[in-house]
């Protein structure tokens, strides 16, 4: 890739930004569309050497020595613009608030930042580095790379390859910006502000819960903002008002002791890849649904809420387009439905050995890693209880460990199953305080109201602020949905990061 001076590029743009900028110096009041347009462009060029100089940080959060560097970078970036940054200790790796309060404010908003990153496959990756962001255009189908040197006069639709470019760097980037913007324009917001930033989301946040219960004066707010995830399909301004939470279940079944030779044994050694399969097969029927019986209990679509779903836009061929499925799942009638429902979701199986590597042999042991996504209406415990009880109902010894030579010869069908439960669902009302004040600030930002999702399909610990801190939340996503997060070449789109920078302005100049 090219190399660029960031800072004599900053040197050059700046007489172009102050004439930008001088018909909104001195304003005190909301900044209206054409004034948020003007300073986001400007803004969205000075901060591309932040956006690159983040996403240079390795995050992958297996490895606490590339965490503390990020760790660090926050603490200087939110210490350059007044918060005090303060460590919350855990048993791994640290949490960082940042908090810097306003003159006559009678009100806090907290805003969960994500920091970490998934582990990437780098022999996967169409770039040197997943870790040395790459600026591409999409020409004939084919992207192509360009020089940082042009990004000066980018298109919407260039955009910025590298690991967590959209989750979930890119909105840090966005509303240190905004942050900028705002102190440029004189339109600081007129509440306190702490924020959150999380640096094992990636691994489900297991010391947040804690770490929250017992900070709980520390991060004390009126309202949370998670500035995380993509917009909708449409691309339109998003609100999301909840999210399930997740738990994820290991289940193994047995074969012989060892692998054993397919010729010698087959026939007779039972294998435990058929056998794993068919237990798995047990809990749904052919249309997606669990068949365990009571995991869907509780659940009930009123009509007031079929009506908040069936707003949100959703074009149900284009959905099916995009996944190249030729039918969905029979769990709700359309998307918005089907993910206010719990879910058993087989996220990876293992058994044996396969391609290069493959051989004629009985695997000793099959293994399949589960997630569950959870919603309000279902306890936890009570879904996992279910499938647990509901595989030795197919005849297994259910252990939370490996079998032992005695139990091996005594039962015919052993599995082992472990579970953990990361987080809760929540679920904040359209018409809460923070949902009628973000309403506002998007609707002048972009002259529309913004799309408003009941609940999102995906998981975010959000729900021990939730319950701990007894405040509602509300998610505002920022990222083009088309950016291959947790995958190989994930990417974030320029103009979203343009209008992520918009849209974190007319937030912080919202009056609450």
């Amino acid at each position: 890739m090219g190399n660029i001076n960031f800072s004599k590029l900053v040197r050059t743009l700046f007489p172009f930004l102050i004439v930008f900028l001088l018909p909104l110096t001195g304003i005190t009041q909301k900044l209206n569309q054409e004034e948020l347009n003007k300073a986001a462009s400007a803004f969205t060029v000075s901060s591309f050497p932040l956006l690159k100089e983040l996403l240079s940080i390795p995050n992958d959060a297996f490895y606490p020595e590339d965490i503390e560097k990020n760790v660090q970078w926050c603490e200087s970036e939110f210490s350059k613009r007044g918060f005090s940054a303060t460590r919350i200790p855990t048993e791994t790796v640290p949490l960082l608030l940042a908090e810097r309060k306003q003159k006559k404010a009678k009100k806090t908003v907290l805003i969960y930042l994500q920091i970490d990153g998934q582990p990437v496959d780098t022999t996967r990756w169409f770039q040197k580095s997943p870790y040395l962001p790459v600026l591409k255009k999409q020409t004939q189908g084919e992207w192509k790379e360009m020089p940082w040197e042009s990004v000066a006069s980018y298109e919407d639709d260039w955009r910025v390859f590298a690991r967590s470019a959209s989750d979930a760097k890119g909105p840090v980037a966005m509303f240190l910006s905004a942050l900028d913007a705002s102190k440029e324009l004189k339109v600081e917001p007129n509440y306190n502000i702490k924020v959150i930033m999380d640096f094992e989301e990636e691994l489900g946040s297991p010391q947040l819960p804690k770490a929250v219960l017992e900070n709980k004066g520390l991060l004390q707010a009126d309202m949370l903002i998670i500035f995380d995830g993509p917009r909708h399909i449409t691309n339109k301004p998003t609100l999301t008002f909840g999210a399930r939470g997740i738990a994820t279940v290991q289940l193994t079944t047995y074969g012989p002791v060892v692998p054993q030779h397919s010729g010698h044994f087959g026939n007779y050694a039972p294998n435990p890849a058929l056998r794993l399969s068919k237990l798995l097969a047990s809990m749904k029927d052919d249309g997606g649904r669990v068949t365990i019986p009571g995991f869907y209990d509780g659940i009930s679509i009123s009509y007031d809420t079929e009506k908040i779903l069936k707003a949100v836009p959703d074009n149900q061929e284009q959905i099916k387009e995009r996944l190249q499925i030729a039918t969905t799942d029979q769990v709700g009638a359309y998307y918005q439905e089907a993910i206010q429902y719990p879910s058993l979701n087989i996220r990876g199986m293992q058994s044996g050995w396969i391609n290069e590597k493959v051989r004629t042999i009985i695997p000793a042991w099959a293994r399949a890693e589960i997630d569950v996504r959870l919603v309000l209406e279902s306890d936890p415990e009570r879904l996992i209880k279910l499938i647990k009880d509901h595989i030795a109902a197919q005849g297994y010894l259910v252990l939370e460990r490996e079998p032992s030579k005695d139990e091996r010869l005594k039962h015919e069908k052993i599995a082992t199953f472990t579970h953990e439960i990361s987080y809760q669902s929540f679920r904040t009302d359209f018409d809460s305080e923070v949902g009628l004040w973000l309403r506002s600030a998007l609707k002048r930002a972009f002259n529309e109201d913004p799309i408003m999702i009941r609940m999102s399909g995906g998981s975010i610990p959000i729900s021990p602020f939730v319950t701990t801190l007894g405040i509602p939340a509300v998610t505002v996503p920022t990222v083009n949905r088309d950016n291959n997060q947790h995958s190989p070449n994930e990417n974030l789109r320029l103009g979203n990061y343009r209008e992520g920078i918009k849209t974190m302005i007319a937030i912080l100049s919202e009056k609450l």
